[in-house]
């Protein structure tokens, strides 16, 4: 059964997701489209550069996380991120680079795919819901 609780939750995950989702592709597209990085690299420096903002978020508002152990949250946020990561960069390779789907509409399943692996992920394990 899902509690409102955890309703809400999700809800500021998604949220703090979102401002990371405008981190991420402000980044992936200032790399990709003005430094003409390889689309990856960019791709990659934009959500980890959002996973760590999140990350912050996450923890003083979504989860309010008192715990002391700052840094083996943040690498315990960051490790499911870049499993996040390898799995959104699946997703790209999929739609866009098999499929030929656009590459940002390829990006945008891709962080609803990632979304609800983070979250999951981060609430039973990161912060010990």
């Amino acid at each position: 059964m899902i509690t409102s609780l955890l309703i809400l939750k999700l809800l500021k995950f998604v949220l703090v997701g979102f401002s990371g989702m405008l981190i991420d592709y402000g980044v992936t597209w200032l790399l990709k489209e003005k430094a003409k990085l390889n689309q990856y690299l960019a791709n990659s420096a934009g959500f980890i550069l959002a996973a760590s903002s999140n990350y912050i978020w996450n923890r003083l508002w979504t989860f309010a996380s008192q715990s002391e152990q700052i840094t083996r949250e943040y690498f315990s946020f960051i490790l499911i991120s870049v499993v996040g990561l390898a799995i959104n960069n699946l997703v790209i390779l999929l739609l866009n680079g098999k499929l030929k789907l656009n590459f940002y509409l390829a990006k945008l399943i891709a962080i609803v795919v990632v979304t609800a692996w983070n979250f999951s992920m981060n609430f039973l394990i990161t912060f010990g819901e």
